[in-house]
């Protein structure tokens, strides 16, 4: 009996530690390693919106690294720190927009290669940045805009205004109408005209 309450005890304590270790691994990303094989690249923000240390930097959907800092400058600019997998090479012109997942999902770092032939290298810095949308303040402005009119839509006949009736041949009989100007017409492009 007194086997049977020890293995029982062994068995728990097991089972403990192997959920303490799926917990590990799930709380860093999947990374075991101490950080080696990243260099990092920084991006200035006006505003990081909900970017938090650890959100994934993609490109075209595929996570390439994490954020691995996000800090103030002297001019109160956001500045994120970004881990890039040595595996990957950006170009020096590659641009850096945070986006969100979804409507209400996490935020992420989305990169875009540019075409330049220099690579970034540990410690560069990307200037072509967009900050996040905040989308409480989108919502606010649509919701309280307060009704402004919106201009009447052309109908795709640019050719002519609608007919004009004479006020001075009103009592005729047969009504006249005024005939555009072609002085007032647009004028066309010199490639376009004969």
């Amino acid at each position: 009996m007194k086997n049977k309450i020890e293995f029982a005890v062994g068995a728990f304590l097991a089972l403990a530690l192997a959920a303490l270790m799926v917990l590990a691994f799930a709380s860093t990303n999947g990374k075991w390693s101490l950080g080696g094989g990243t260099y990092a690249i920084r991006a200035k923000f006006p505003n990081t919106g909900a970017l938090r240390v650890n959100a994934p930097v993609k490109v075209g959907g595929v996570a390439i690294g994490a954020v691995s800092d996000i800090a103030l400058d002297k001019n109160y600019d956001a500045v994120a720190t970004l881990a890039i997998k040595d595996e990957y090479k950006l170009s020096a012109d590659t641009s850096a927009s945070i986006l969100t997942s979804g409507l209400l999902g996490e935020s992420y770092v989305n990169l875009q290669p540019g075409g330049d032939a220099k690579d970034l290298r540990n410690g560069d810095e990307l200037f072509i940045t967009q900050g996040a949308v905040d989308l409480m303040s989108l919502v606010g402005k649509f919701m309280f805009s307060g009704g402004a009119e919106k201009e009447p839509q052309n109908s795709g006949n640019d050719s002519a205004p609608p007919p004009v009736k004479d006020k001075a041949t009103e009592s005729d009989s047969a009504p006249v109408e005024n005939t555009p100007d072609p002085a007032a017409e647009p004028a066309l492009p010199d490639y376009l005209q004969d």
